[in-house]
């Protein structure tokens, strides 16, 4: 069987052949015939290919979100653990002590800054961010007729298998 490259190749031979008026109709007709059956079964081959790699991928993006969930998850049980062992500890008056294993201590964190009013911070506590393209706007303008020197539609083309 011919590779899909092969295949082009002899798709634009036969593209040659319809100039060569000394090649008969009947010719042509019979190698184009035998071309697109092994191009199909190429594009049938690619199609299982691609759509099983479609499917993992989308299997891959659900089994990220499963486990991003469960860190989520770990993180807040661990959360809540250190919770109750700092106030247990507090509760007995014991903020140090050593085990076999580990040693225990509660410690103040680096201190943090609490927003009671984030409108009323002044101008010189903001960090500028640069501005973003909004390419949809840019897009719907220029499809109601707006032309700028800036930016125009490219469409570009992509085999949809169904």
């Amino acid at each position: 069987m011919s590779t899909l490259y092969q295949l082009t190749a002899e798709y634009n031979e036969v593209l040659e052949m319809m100039d060569n008026p000394d090649i008969d109709v009947q010719c042509i007709l019979d190698t184009l015939e035998g071309i697109e059956g092994e191009i199909e079964i190429k594009a049938d081959n690619y199609a299982k290919i691609i759509k099983e790699a479609e499917g993992r991928a989308e299997m891959l993006d659900r089994e990220i979100s499963r486990l991003a969930e469960r860190k989520s998850a770990i993180k807040a049980r661990i959360a809540g653990m250190k919770l109750s062992l700092t106030l247990a500890m507090k509760s007995v008056n014991k903020e140090k002590f050593k085990t076999d294993l580990f040693s225990f201590g509660i410690q103040k964190n680096p201190p943090s800054v609490v927003l009671d009013n984030p409108d009323a911070v002044p101008e010189e506590y903001l960090t500028p961010q640069p501005p973003t393209i909004n390419k949809k706007e840019i897009l719907a303008a220029i499809k109601s007729g707006a032309s700028f020197d800036f930016a125009h539609i490219e469409q570009s083309e992509g085999v949809r298998i169904r």
